[in-house]
């Protein structure tokens, strides 16, 4: 395991892996932190160049920042910093938002964009499924029960629809709980800051979005979700869908192995040379 840094942002990061073929950079869902790629990390630095960060406000990125911010800025900002010119993105959920933004934001960088699955700002449709999460996070937030907030935090996105929690490996859910539960923590810490928006939204620029996409979606995941993907599938001039049916929200999560080979099949096809 490589020793976590800071870059001069705030943003904790890990690098390793062999040099050479452009770098990999891993961004975690909204739920998670870094170390929701521990899985793949082994076998991926084994290969390939590899960064992977704890985004502001999660894992161990506690450090609040100068005035307005941005997620999306945070990692071309940091990208900068490693001296990443060219690279794969791997987003999940909010960090698919987030790398898709990024991709945007500095055309030529990404060789290759991989939504497991689009979430964060690709949401465009404020489902009922949603709302209840919504609804039942912010009730108990309100009430100052961290623990009911971080199980609403289970139910939607570790479950999902049309589950029960014993469908679901303990395994995954206690790690989901520990890096949301991380989350709310760190958002204490950072207090009211200002965070700037991406304007405009990026499901109306995804047509200026030319490199290749891979959209991974769960069976059961929220319908917001999926909704987001048919957006992004039927605005990207050059775009793969996969579906997986068993699995919901974090499919590196619930199928670590297969989204390994699912990943480097796909890295494979994208060579930086």
């Amino acid at each position: 395991m490589s020793t976590p840094q800071y870059t001069p942002h705030g943003l904790v990061y890990e690098r390793a892996g062999c040099s050479g073929d452009a770098p990999i950079v891993l961004i975690h869902a909204g739920v998670a932190d870094r170390t929701m790629w521990d899985a793949q990390w082994e076998a991926l630095t084994a290969k390939f160049d590899v960064v992977r960060f704890d985004l502001r406000g999660f894992g161990e990125s506690s450090r609040p920042p100068r005035g307005r911010w941005s997620h999306t800025e945070d990692v071309l900002s940091a990208l900068g910093y490693l001296d990443i010119s060219r690279c794969h993105l791997v987003g999940a959920s909010f960090g698919a938002g987030v790398a898709t933004e990024v991709a945007l934001l500095k055309p030529g960088l990404a060789l290759s964009l991989l939504l497991c699955p689009p979430g964060g700002s690709l949401l465009a449709e404020l489902t009922e499924d949603l709302k209840d999460f919504f609804e039942a996070e912010k009730s108990a937030l309100a009430a100052g029960d961290l623990d009911a907030a971080v199980e609403a935090n289970i139910t939607a996105w570790v479950v999902g629809r049309d589950r029960e929690p014993s469908d679901v490996a303990s395994s995954v859910q206690d790690h989901v709980r520990r890096m949301q539960r991380r989350a709310f923590e760190v958002a204490e810490f950072l207090g009211e800051t200002g965070e700037a928006e991406f304007d405009p939204p990026a499901l109306e620029r995804l047509p200026d979005l030319t490199v290749p996409v891979l959209v991974l979606v769960g069976g059961h995941d929220l319908d917001t979700t999926r909704d987001s993907a048919e957006r992004v599938c039927q605005a990207l001039p050059d775009v793969r869908r996969v579906d997986w049916p068993d699995v919901a929200h974090l499919p590196p999560l619930e199928r670590p192995e297969d989204f390994l080979t699912l990943l480097l099949e796909w890295v494979a096809q994208h060579p930086s040379r």
